[in-house]
C-alpha cells in the first residue's frame, strides 16, 4: 500500500483519522505526508467538501497530526479503562470548538450548495474533534476494536450485531487471515 492510499474502514472520521498513520505496531507509514495529501484526506473522508479548493497550511497539517495523535491516546485509554489525560481533553475539546462548515443555498437544488467558513480547513478539523468527542461519550468501549491483523493497527467501531467482527476489513486483513489459517491446516505434500 502506497503512503498516499488512505484507509476508510474505521465507521467515524476520528477512527479514520487515526488510519493516517500506518501500520503503527510495526514500522509506521505517514499518510499525511504533506497537505496535499491532508487536503485529499478531508475531502475523502468528506469533513471537507469535495473540490472545495480548501488549502491545508502546515500549521494546519501539524495540528491535524496532533489532533489525530491526542484522539489515539484518548481512544486507546477507552479501549482500556485507563482514564484520560487531562492534557489531551482539553487538547481535544479544544480543537472541537471551531465554528462548522456552514451549507448555504444559492439557486435551485443540491448543486447549489456551498459550504463557507472562515477557514473550511479548521471547520473540518473541528469537525473530526466533535466526532470523537461523541464517540468517546456515547460509544461503549467494548465496540472500538483495533484489527487483529498481525501487522494493522486499523482501529474501527464494530457496529455488528454480535460485535465479534476481527479486522479492519474482510477485503484486506480478514481475507489475509483465511489464507494464512487455510495454509496452515493444508497438507504439507
Amino acid at each position: 500500500m502506497e503512503a498516499t492510499e488512505f484507509r476508510f474502514v474505521g465507521g467515524r472520521s476520528s477512527l479514520d483519522l487515526i488510519a493516517t498513520l500506518g501500520k503503527r505496531h510495526v514500522k509506521p507509514i505517514e499518510r499525511l505526508a504533506d497537505s496535499a495529501a491532508a487536503e485529499a484526506w478531508l475531502e475523502l473522508a468528506g469533513v471537507l467538501p469535495r473540490g472545495s479548493g480548501a488549502r491545508v497550511s502546515i500549521v494546519q497539517l501539524g495540528a491535524l497530526r496532533k489532533l489525530r495523535e491526542t484522539i489515539y491516546r484518548l481512544v486507546r485509554a477507552a479501549m482500556t479503562g485507563t482514564r484520560f489525560e487531562p492534557s489531551d481533553l482539553a487538547a481535544l475539546n479544544a480543537a472541537a470548538t471551531a465554528p462548522d462548515l456552514i451549507p448555504q443555498l444559492n439557486g435551485h437544488g443540491a448543486e447549489t450548495v456551498k459550504w463557507n467558513s472562515r477557514d473550511p480547513v479548521d471547520a473540518a478539523t473541528s469537525s473530526i474533534a466533535r466526532d470523537a468527542v461523541l464517540l468517546l461519550a456515547r460509544v461503549s468501549a467494548k465496540r472500538i476494536k483495533e484489527c487483529e491483523g498481525p501487522d494493522c493497527s486499523l482501529l474501527f467501531l464494530d457496529e455488528s450485531q454480535s460485535s465479534r467482527r476481527r479486522w479492519c476489513s474482510m477485503d484486506r486483513c480478514g481475507n489475509l487471515s483465511k489464507i494464512h489459517t487455510y495454509r496452515r491446516r493444508k497438507p504439507q505434500g
